[in-house]
């Protein structure tokens, strides 16, 4: 046999080399940033001790496998009883008990004071950089503790286990247990987001005794329920006084389990390590919270509470995306040089970064004016405006991410795959376009305190860039169209919130980037020969410095 086929045929040239074992926190010079702003006095080494768990190799194999390996649905146990369980991976639950331990559900709550919101929301991105699933329980159990506190009562039944840094996912009496997670059941299938027209009815328990007082049954079907596995649910029904909210446990005081009739699983596009499915309520017990026929307002605060981790995990989304770009870029080889250095693909890699440090500095002014009333009335417009851009924003930003890799990308055994089917959620859960989009239009009618107030935020950088000044005006003309004429106010109403979204990322930036990022934002996003293409920059841009943060 000839020498000449004794050589390896199969050595792994110009391959990029795993991206574990990293400190993702270190490695994102955007989010240390925002943190030294908006919590300055954060005992940072914590999201240091997070970033290096989440860029372990362990942590990303369970990602893995959460994802790879479903929640199952157990509608009966082995003897016929209907149990409705839902069976999750190690993997899931490994994920779930870490994040937990850390907070990150309800650490804001648990410890409040200046710059909570901010600290929660920086750890709720590191673990949703790598593992977005399990966000969906964690942002639940985080929002509802605002609409339970409405019922000082059920506030205080609940509170302690659901602050508490315990990570306990059996269904059994929850006076038994020392942490609970919830869930929200409030979307029927021929409503949607117009809530309104739910049909789930809830009447009044009369007997007394042990169910306590504002006990209701509840009779109906849930088209979108989120994590079925958790404890306790908030669920809008029709009471006799109208629309409500009502507080529904998986198991009774006592341990009987409440009739909660999980009819399928949703097989989702992607956020396939969380369980969503249908519910049905057959006699199922329920608690006031709030007041009767004030549903939509007892959970007006937790809708914001969601969105803001709408906004959170898509820009973690986003970091996760460019990061793998930049790391595949800077260690691969074409056409005679490293990806990284060549001018179309820094280009690229610079778009992607510009775009995840815009998410990256909103989500955490976002977040700080949750640690401050003063700010409720900018943050009920601002909320929305940076659900609606941001996670739009996601799914392009992933596609683009991954056609870096090129075919690796494409592949499930790299994580921009999973990432890419992962974004669009975000944009649909807690509203999609639409719905956001008129949303911003009714704040901005009944409570014209935010506009003031939104107005105000931008106000604060004019002067700072000339192109950004011109955005801002351009911003006020569209206001006032809305304002002179509401009947055709939605017609340019996703014009208006996108416009509102840019002069929102520009201020922060303006007010608090390093120079050459809220420059390249002016010149790229504000510009006149701005484009919608990653990578098509405008003269100006320091494409070196962005790359450099990538």
């Amino acid at each position: 046999m000839s020498a000449t086929r004794n050589h390896t045929t199969h050595e792994v040239l110009n391959q990029a080399p795993p991206r574990v074992d990293v400190n993702e926190y270190a490695l994102n010079p955007a989010l240390q940033e925002a943190v030294a702003v908006f919590s300055p006095h954060a005992q940072v080494e914590r999201f240091h001790e997070i970033g290096r768990h989440v860029g372990s190799e362990q942590y990303q194999h369970d990602a893995e496998l959460a994802n790879t390996y479903t929640p199952v649905h157990r509608a009966h146990d082995r003897w016929g009883n209907r149990v409705d369980e839902v069976e999750f991976h190690p993997s899931y639950h490994r994920i779930m008990e870490y994040s937990v331990s850390h907070g990150l559900h309800t650490s804001a709550w648990a410890d409040p004071g200046p710059g909570a919101s901010v600290e929660r929301a920086v750890g709720f991105m590191l673990v949703s950089q790598i593992e977005a699933g399990h966000g969906c329980p964690l942002s639940m159990t985080h929002a509802v503790v605002p609409s339970l506190r409405l019922s000082p009562g059920v506030a205080a039944e609940w509170e302690p286990a659901l602050l508490s840094r315990v990570y306990d996912p059996d269904l059994r009496d929850p006076a038994t247990k020392s942490g609970v997670l919830f869930g929200m059941a409030m979307t029927e299938k021929q409503g949607g987001s117009d809530v309104r027209a739910n049909t789930t009815t809830a009447e009044p328990l009369m007997t007394g005794g042990s169910s306590g007082a504002g006990a209701h049954v509840l009779r109906g079907h849930k088209w979108f329920c989120s994590a079925p596995q958790s404890d306790a649910f908030l669920v809008l029904a029709q009471a006799p006084e109208g629309l409500s909210c009502f507080l529904v446990p998986r198991v009774l005081p006592g341990g009987e389990r409440n009739p909660f009739l999980i009819q399928r699983l949703k097989d989702k596009l992607g956020n396939k390590s969380n369980a969503s499915s249908e519910v049905e309520f057959d006699g199922t017990l329920g608690w006031l919270v709030g007041e009767p026929g004030r549903g939509v307002r007892t959970i007006i605060e937790m809708v914001g509470r969601t969105r803001l981790d709408c906004v959170l995990g898509a820009a973690a989304g986003m970091r996760q995306g460019v990061a793998e770009a930049a790391w595949h870029a800077r260690h691969r080889a074409a056409f005679g040089a490293a990806l990284v250095d060549q001018p179309a693909m820094a280009a690229v890699l610079a778009d992607l970064q510009l775009e995840s440090e815009a998410a990256t500095w909103t989500a955490a002014r976002l977040a700080s004016a949750y640690d401050d009333e003063e700010f409720a009335p900018y943050r009920r417009l601002a909320t929305a405006v940076a659900k609606y851009w941001v996670c739009k924003r996601g799914p392009n930003h992933a596609y683009e991410s991954l056609e870096c890799l090129g075919g690796n990308g494409y592949t499930e055994e790299f994580p921009l795959a999973r990432r890419y089917r992962e974004q669009p959620v975000l944009a649909v859960w807690e509203g999609s376009g639409n719905v956001i989009a008129l949303d911003v239009l009714r704040a901005m009618a009944r409570e014209p305190e935010s506009v003031a107030a939104f107005d105000a935020e931008l106000a604060a950088q004019m002067g700072g860039h000339d192109l950004y000044d011109r955005h801002v005006e351009r911003v006020r003309g569209l206001i006032g169209r809305a304002a002179a004429d509401s009947a055709a106010a939605p017609t340019i109403a996703r014009r208006l919130v996108e416009a509102m979204a840019l002069a929102q990322q520009g201020a922060v930036l303006l007010a608090h980037a390093p120079a050459p990022v809220a420059e390249a934002f002016c010149l790229a996003r504000l510009g006149d020969d701005r484009s919608a293409e990653y990578g098509a920059l405008p003269d100006g841009v320091n494409v070196d410095a962005l790359v450099a943060r990538a």
